[in-house]
């Protein structure tokens, strides 16, 4: 049963891998066996991230700017260069913007949405080849979008972030749209995080992780193993017959807002 969770010969790519959820889920992935290719913009972020993940496997980083058709491009020609195929594409570069409502910019929206779904859709569809050179009856390829659990449930009042929540219930659909189109040789999910700690959550948990989980059904925050977990199972032979899913990974914040 534990072969059905290994990765051994795989290649999987992280966006928004230089940190936060994408390291904690590249690191599940290496340490179940896949090689892993690691992106995002910032190069600093990427080296440190290359140096904490190498001793659990091989990972690679490739610096992009993923909200423009030229850094999908550049990030698309670098991988074909290095690699045949990719069985997963997890799609977790993300952006966010927080403004009162009356003062909200447009280019609070359009840096968000550019990021979150326009770069998502752009991206999946460059490396459809890649991906379907891996795919198999019996282990199609897999792309994994990072949603959210503001996508699902709107955020409490004064939360402000207006274009985030907005932009990943347009993930939730997206990913739902593209798991029809692309089956059945790509397997196309969501994994909507709660609270993680990370550069994007640390206003949110200004209070203190332990704090804020207490009021989470399950009583804390999410840790890393939580989201490696949850990209390891999607990447995995043991989610073949699952497409078009949007799975909370909240600690059950989701039923209680």
């Amino acid at each position: 049963m534990t072969d059905m969770f290994r990765l051994d010969g795989k290649v999987a790519v992280v966006t928004g891998g230089g940190r936060g959820i994408g390291v904690m889920m590249a690191r599940g992935l290496l340490q179940a066996g896949a090689t892993v290719y690691l992106s995002s913009r910032k190069k600093a972020e990427l080296d440190a991230a290359v140096a904490e993940l190498s001793a659990h496997g091989i990972v690679h980083a490739i610096p992009a700017d993923l909200s423009t058709v030229d850094g999908v491009q550049a990030l698309v020609s670098d991988l074909a260069d290095r690699e045949d195929a990719i069985h997963a594409l997890f799609n977790n570069a993300g952006a966010a913007w927080g403004a009162p409502f009356g003062e909200f910019p447009e280019s609070g929206f359009d840096k968000v949405l550019d990021v979150n779904v326009k770069g998502v859709f752009l991206l999946t569809r460059a490396l459809v080849p890649m991906l379907t050179a891996a795919a198999t009856d019996d282990d199609p390829a897999r792309v994994i979008n990072t949603g959210s659990v503001d996508g699902i449930i709107p955020p409490e009042r004064g939360r402000n972030n207006f274009s985030y929540s907005a932009s990943k219930a347009a993930v939730h659909m997206l990913t739902k749209h593209l798991a029809g189109e692309l089956a059945p040789r790509i397997l196309v999910n969501a994994i909507a995080p709660g609270l993680f700690q990370s550069r994007m959550t640390k206003e949110l948990l200004r209070a203190g992780p332990e704090a804020v989980g207490s009021l989470l059904p399950l009583g804390r925050i999410g840790r890393p193993a939580d989201m490696a977990g949850i990209a390891v199972f999607l990447a995995s032979r043991a989610s073949t017959y699952i497409t078009g899913a949007v799975i909370p990974v909240d600690g059950g914040a989701s039923v209680i807002r």
